[in-house]
């Protein structure tokens, strides 16, 4: 009698296991194409709003002084985030020296001349030296 439970109960599990392995299967291959379709929706979603905020993120506008005697625009100057030592590298690009130079002129390392230079490409806005250097004499930070 209890080799009869044993080998109907085998059995019986055995049914369970080959139905929920059938249920998986119709579940995988049945809703796959929905489940793909939604992680592609979320990261769509998630892109988009990415892309959103990056365009429509609003720059700071600052008031150009007008035209005179140079003057140091303490308040644009803390306004933008320089700091003094950023400063005293930007008027060291604006006299044309190379980041060498201008190294060897603070008595810094040259990974310290770039990482102040790309952080005042951030804050002025710019790209290259040039518009750096422009930019900062619009905004009388500079001679």
């Amino acid at each position: 009698m209890t080799r009869t439970i044993f080998i109907y109960g085998l059995v019986l599990a055995l049914a369970v296991f080959l139905l929920k392995t059938l249920e998986y299967r119709f579940l995988f291959r049945q809703l796959s194409a929905e489940i793909y379709i939604g992680i592609i929706g979320v990261l769509f979603t998630i892109l988009g709003v990415w892309m959103g905020q990056k365009i429509t993120r609003k720059k700071k506008v600052f008031v150009t002084p007008q035209a005179g005697e140079f003057r140091l625009n303490e308040k644009i100057l803390s306004e933008t985030g320089i700091s003094k030592r950023q400063h005293e590298v930007l008027e060291l690009m604006a006299k044309g020296l190379t980041n060498q130079e201008i190294a060897d002129k603070l008595f810094v390392s040259l990974n310290t001349v770039k990482t102040h230079t790309a952080n005042l490409f951030v804050k002025l806005d710019a790209k290259r030296r040039t518009q750096a250097i422009q930019r900062a004499k619009e905004l009388q930070l500079i001679p």
